[in-house]
């Protein structure tokens, strides 16, 4: 079922949202303001956004920055400001398209399909193989040698987000965002221990990484 994240400080758009995104088939998250919004999206990773501007305590360009330090998921930006200045902006930071208030249900779901189409296949690698080890994607399911390996939540979501992006740095800042969430982007003990984890789990020679490397000072890399 798509996840879609309704990031709105106006509860009864939201409420509006809600009920027809749901009556579609969509599984629905919301969020009232711009902290809790990035905060829901790394807890609970949406395959869409739908996102007002004006947002209180962070704005919602903002927002769009914070997500698109880690993830592509689509944005739709959803605001009452109609100038071309501010939807250039939304744009520019990495918006995918811009609807604004007041608008019609039906084009805002036209506008939504057509995100997620473009977006089919970003990132919806069923399962990943590598030495003896198969990472299911979709079943959330780690085999080594066709046994399967039991992973804590917190070891999934590391382990996930390191092989979706084979073979690219990902920083310790985008990773702790991704993992933990906004808050925890100091917190590099947290991600040396759970990394530790996860190569004693998965890889032959923990001491000799072979598919999860350090680039010292900056981050760590998925190396098929």
């Amino acid at each position: 079922m798509t996840r879609v994240l309704v990031v709105d400080d106006e509860p009864q758009i939201v409420r509006a949202l809600a009920i027809n995104l749901r009556a579609r088939g969509y599984e629905v998250c919301t969020a009232r303001d711009g902290g809790e919004a990035l905060q829901v999206a790394a807890a609970r990773l949406p395959d869409v956004v739908i996102l007002d501007l004006g947002l209180p305590r962070l704005d919602g360009i903002d927002v769009i920055g914070g997500l698109r330090g880690w993830t592509n998921m689509p944005i739709l930006v959803l605001s009452g400001r109609s100038d071309s200045m501010h939807k250039v902006d939304a744009l520019d930071a990495g918006a995918d398209d811009y609807v604004t208030k007041p608008f019609g249900m039906d084009e805002l779901m036209a506008r939504l399909r057509a995100m997620l189409r473009r977006n089919t296949g970003a990132e919806s690698t069923p399962a990943v193989e590598f030495g003896d080890v198969r990472v299911d994607l979709a079943a959330t399911r780690v085999t080594v040698n066709g046994e399967e390996v039991r992973l804590t939540p917190t070891e999934w979501r590391l382990l996930e987000a390191l092989v979706r992006h084979p073979g690219k740095l990902r920083s310790q800042r985008q990773l702790l965002t991704e993992v933990w969430g906004p808050g925890y982007e100091t917190a590099q003990g947290n991600l040396r221990l759970y990394m530790a984890q996860l190569r004693r789990k998965l890889e032959v020679d923990p001491a000799r990484p072979r598919f999860f490397l350090t680039d010292p000072g900056l981050g760590y890399r998925f190396q098929p």
